[in-house]
């Protein structure tokens, strides 16, 4: 049986063959996405036709249960909008970048001349404000993104055309849970600030010349309080308009660009 690869913007793949990924790439059928999972493709979601079964979806089912991968269980109506194929009730999306471990991320970063400068999304749904961020952030000189592995906007087609394709420039990685991430900074001794408005403290009274990672939040929830009782600082950006909040993209762009402030 033949699976078909399906590419915005280019021709279909007619085999299991990956090639280099400049959007998301969407594949079907439920051997071909084992085979995605068992060779170590970043998947960013995939998505299960409600009460399938059967002993190959059973085999898929084993890899699901051993992983952290999102899942969405839809009616076959979705899949058929999702694919032209025969899905077998299984289609998946394939992020365009291979994502680093938050290992590798922080050692690399004690071995660069620069001083590190993190970014945090706690809960980031758009992902054209996703995009944007990204975009600022590779401007910003920012040493890696670190988002959730769960309830984070997706890396497509989108997030990258938004990017400017910056999301091919900047290190980014997946955690399990932002708290994690934050522990882990910490005990190398970087600082972490989360930007709320929450606090009497704004950016431009903190010392950003040090090792830092910025934590921004979710576009109507903000950081989410658990995450801000473990920052080590919590910053506002002051507002003398009447409206009480910046979207998350801008607001972002102002922290980072009072980093790049204080560091010329």
């Amino acid at each position: 049986m033949v699976f078909l690869f399906i590419k915005a913007g280019q021709r279909n793949i007619l085999n299991a063959n990956f090639a280099p990924m400049k959007e998301t790439t969407r594949i079907f059928g439920i051997r071909t996405v084992i085979e995605a999972i068992e060779s170590g493709k970043s998947i960013e979601k995939i998505f299960i036709q409600k009460g399938l079964s059967g002993s190959l979806f059973q085999e898929l089912n084993r890899y699901l249960n051993k992983g952290n991968f999102t899942v969405s269980y839809v009616p076959v109506e979705k899949l058929n909008k999702l694919s032209k194929g025969n899905h077998q009730g299984v289609v998946a999306n394939i992020s365009p970048i291979s994502f680093v471990s938050l290992e590798k991320l922080v050692e690399d970063s004690q071995n660069s001349t620069s001083t590190p400068l993190f970014l945090l999304l706690d809960g980031l749904t758009d992902v054209r404000n996703f995009g944007a961020i990204i975009r600022t952030a590779e401007c910003c000189g920012v040493t890696g993104i670190i988002i959730p592995e769960k309830g984070s906007a997706p890396i497509n087609a989108d997030a990258v055309k938004t990017s400017a394709g910056a999301v091919f420039k900047i290190p980014i990685c997946k955690v399990n849970h932002i708290k994690d991430a934050i522990f882990h900074l910490q005990t190398y001794d970087i600082k972490t600030v989360a930007a709320t408005e929450k606090t009497d403290d704004v950016i431009y009274d903190l010392d950003l010349k040090q090792p830092i990672a910025i934590i921004m939040g979710n576009e109507e929830k903000g950081v989410s309080n658990s995450i801000l009782k473990s920052a080590d600082f919590k910053a506002k950006l002051p507002m003398l308009g009447t409206i009480a909040s910046l979207n998350v993209s801008v607001a972002c762009g102002a922290f980072l660009y009072e980093a790049v402030r204080q560091r010329l």
